[in-house]
């Protein structure tokens, strides 16, 4: 008997690749019900509710549902006017600008001058913000800065000079209170040509 045994089990090896091998056709499986195995898993959902998608790189927005129906507004689109899809224009300066700066050192003139007249014809007084420059037309606003205390004052030119040294600007009473160097008599000065 145990010489059989494994005859038979190789027998029934042999028959069963042979059906293995059989080919099985539709018509053959016709009135047999099939179970996905994926069904016994995961449960069956309608096949409408199913829809094929294209994949998306935006994340999904949440379906929010009104309430009621009248919560809902329609929407109409609006016209955009073209002047918007226009880039705005950069930003105007507001104050005024500067076309040059030049520095050096500034001295001022005063008590000795007083009532004469200057290089444009004006009368030169005490406290004016005035101030004389070799170049620079009539006129032109400057924007003089004294380097030694940060004092700011801005001075039309209608004079000539200064005609002493390596001075950039000599400037009117005025001016040179302001900017702080009365006692002193020169700074060291930053000028700003304003237009």
């Amino acid at each position: 008997m145990a010489r059989l045994l494994p005859s038979a089990a190789a027998f029934a090896a042999v028959s069963l690749s042979a059906v293995a091998l059989f080919p099985v056709f539709a018509r053959d499986l016709e009135g047999f019900e099939f179970t996905d195995p994926l069904d016994l898993v995961i449960p069956a959902e309608p096949a409408a509710a199913i829809e094929p998608s294209a994949p998306s790189l935006e994340p999904a927005a949440p379906v929010l549902e009104p309430a009621d129906q009248s919560d809902l507004a329609i929407v109409e689109p609006q016209e955009v006017a073209p002047e918007s899809l226009l880039p705005a224009p950069p930003p105007q300066p507001t104050g005024p600008v500067v076309v040059s700066t030049h520095s050096g050192e500034a001295s001022w003139y005063g008590p000795g001058f007083y009532g004469n007249r200057t290089a444009n014809g004006e009368v030169y007084q005490p406290g004016t913000m005035t101030a004389a420059h070799r170049t620079l037309p009539f006129g032109t606003r400057v924007r003089v800065t004294n380097l030694w205390n940060g004092r700011i004052a801005v001075v039309r030119i209608n004079d000539r000079g200064p005609f002493v040294g390596h001075r950039v600007i000599d400037l009117g009473h005025g001016a040179a209170h302001e900017l702080g160097l009365v006692s002193s008599g020169i700074a060291q000065v930053r000028l700003e040509v304003l237009r």
